[in-house]
């Protein structure tokens, strides 16, 4: 059934992209640039680890969203080349296995376009959202589902895509890509579920298209740009998270960090630099303990890290990278190198907000959330002319 209305909904747009349904004056263009559109998802669950083999399949998904076109009414707009953002619903039955159940999510996304004209392009889709999986681990009932142990989960989406624009407000689209979901070890366990597929999709614009409007009047300097100063930006912030390991140890366990980062960037889009980092994790004792360490003061488990830092620029929102490797810290089961993503957004001034997932290869360790606060220090004023 719902692939039938799905089909009914295509077969509607195409006869209003078309013309067939005509006779109405043109309408202004849209100040919004809405656009609503249908995918059709088949692929896998990838397994990664040995327990997940048993839900090896096939199957279908479906998404469902609302996007905007941007056309430059701001400056991030028109420098990322006008991508499209938007909300996505996205569902699967995941091949039927009552173990795992069924997966719904909702998610924002922006689709970055990386080259193409207005025609033809090929762009990158990057999506974060929260997720529902209707089947999670119990120790009794479901002992076999290692992948998830809680009903909520993060959603992460990444596609390359291809979209092919036939007329004004149609376009079609084909992609592949990953949609995982995981609860960053929350709740254990949590191998997190990884599905591979491709799909095909329609668009509409509910209007005729706003044009790009990138000579749109916008201020002239930027502190990074072509005044003559040049910054080093220093940063300070700290998270605190909860660690469930309940399924190994029946406890949860208080983590705290600390990150200092010296970021210089390098264009409108990038900041490239040099982290420093501290983290005290409770379950580091409860472990050395257990195995017949004898842990005498607080800095035999507190971790210090150095790493190199990479950060996309977002307007007020920003994506940090890092990836590093331990200096100090007894209990390091899980290796000495670390990556970490942090999700920034200023909320006031020079303070930012965050959300820090820390990983071990591919393997979520916990997810914080703190505060933080970035200064820049100019080290240069003016440009010298020469004569």
């Amino acid at each position: 059934m719902a692939k039938g209305i799905f089909f009914k909904l295509l077969t509607v747009l195409f006869l209003l992209s078309t013309g067939y349904v005509s006779g109405q004056p043109e309408r202004p263009l849209s100040r919004q640039n809405l656009m609503v559109e249908g995918r059709i998802h088949y692929g896998y669950l990838m397994s990664h680890h040995l327990e997940l083999d048993i839900f090896r399949a096939h199957y279908p998904a479906f998404e469902f969203s609302i996007q905007k076109g941007t056309y430059g009414k701001n400056r991030w707009e028109a420098m990322y080349a006008y991508p499209i953002i938007g909300v996505a619903a996205w569902g699967s039955q995941l091949g039927g296995f009552k173990e795992i159940g069924s997966a719904i999510a909702v998610y924002p996304f922006v689709d970055f376009p990386l080259f193409g004209d207005q025609s033809n392009g090929f762009n990158f889709r990057l999506g974060v959202g929260l997720g529902y999986l209707t089947n999670k681990f119990d120790a009794v009932n479901n002992y076999k589902n290692f992948a998830i142990g809680s009903h909520i989960n993060a959603c992460g989406s990444l596609y390359f895509e291809y979209r092919y624009k036939p007329s004004g407000r149609l376009s079609l689209s084909a992609s592949f890509g990953l949609t995982h979901f995981s609860n960053g070890s929350t709740k254990t366990p949590n191998y997190g579920l990884n599905i591979i597929t491709a799909n095909v999709g329609i668009a509409y614009f509910l209007h005729k298209s706003n044009p790009y409007l990138d000579k749109k009047i916008l201020p002239e300097l930027y502190p990074y740009e072509f005044d003559g100063r040049k910054y080093i930006n220093f940063e300070l912030s700290a998270s605190v998270a909860s660690k469930d390991m309940t399924q190994q140890y029946g406890k949860r366990f208080a983590v705290y960090a600390a990150f200092f980062n010296i970021m210089k960037q390098v264009s409108y889009k990038s900041k490239w630099g040099l982290g420093l980092d501290a983290t005290y994790d409770n379950s580091d004792r409860f472990i050395l303990e257990k195995r017949g360490f004898e842990v005498t003061n607080d800095f035999q488990i507190l971790k210090t890290g150095f790493n190199i830092a990479y950060e996309l620029l977002i307007s007020k929102m920003t994506f940090m990278f890092n990836a590093g490797i331990y200096l100090s810290g007894k209990e390091k089961s899980e290796g000495d190198f670390y990556q970490r993503l942090t999700v920034k957004y200023k909320v006031l001034g020079n303070i930012f907000a965050n959300l820090v997932l820390s990983v071990h290869l591919g393997r979520a360790e916990y997810v914080g959330i703190g505060l933080g606060y970035g200064l820049d220090v100019v080290y240069k004023r003016k440009i010298k002319h020469k004569g």
